[in-house]
């Protein structure tokens, strides 16, 4: 039986600003959510320092309803999502309803079986959300060496060398000018300068 809950609340999640919540904001719509009452994180879930998360915990109190999606939208890190449903459903006092896992819904089987069920399926679950995110960093980190190994190259394109470069290099190997001097003369710093020899004496 399912009590009368609060405020209800929904909270979304996706780890990036580019990809897309619509998925999590029809389903906290479908669960009746208030618009207003409904927290968008744009950012990784290795822990719970987000903003709107944040927001969202200061709102809440007791019988309050919390709806998400699926657990890996509240974490990724499994220590983390054991601690934090700790802190919600028993500190707080706040109902959790996972949308995508009807068995972790602490509204049901409040009695000992119930909560042990749910005390299961959570722990299952939360490790395989930090596991992907596991999987998620050892696919990028293989797609990266990939990557590198055909020759491509990250981080910032290098700048070209100024023009009068080579005259001012010249002047400086000659001793004519100090390096502090040949730096101002291409309008670089002088650690980017030395960085621009090397460059340039290797060629």
């Amino acid at each position: 039986m399912i009590g009368i809950p609060g405020t209800v609340y929904g909270y979304v999640r996706v780890s990036t600003k580019e990809q897309n919540e619509d998925r999590q904001m029809i389903a906290m719509r479908k669960a009746g959510v208030p618009a207003g009452n409904i927290f968008l994180d744009k950012q990784s879930g290795k822990d719970f320092a987000r903003p709107q998360y944040k927001k969202m915990l200061r709102k809440m109190k007791k019988d309050d309803l919390l709806f998400i999606k699926s657990i890996d939208r509240l974490g990724r890190n499994y220590e983390a999502i054991q601690h934090e449903w700790r802190a919600l459903t028993k500190d707080k006092g706040v109902d959790i309803c996972v949308l995508d896992m009807p068995l972790l819904d602490t509204r049901r089987g409040k009695d000992l079986v119930g909560t042990f069920l749910s005390d299961i399926v959570l722990q299952v679950l939360s490790f395989v959300a930090e596991n992907e995110r596991t999987n998620i960093r050892q696919r990028q980190a293989e797609g990266i060496a990939a990557a590198k190994a055909r020759g491509v190259r990250f981080g910032r394109p290098p700048r070209p060398m100024p023009d009068n470069f080579r005259e001012v290099y010249e002047q400086w190997k000659g001793g004519a000018i100090s390096a502090g001097e040949a730096a101002a003369a291409c309008g670089v710093a002088r650690s980017t300068f030395y960085h621009r020899v090397k460059e340039y004496e290797k060629v």
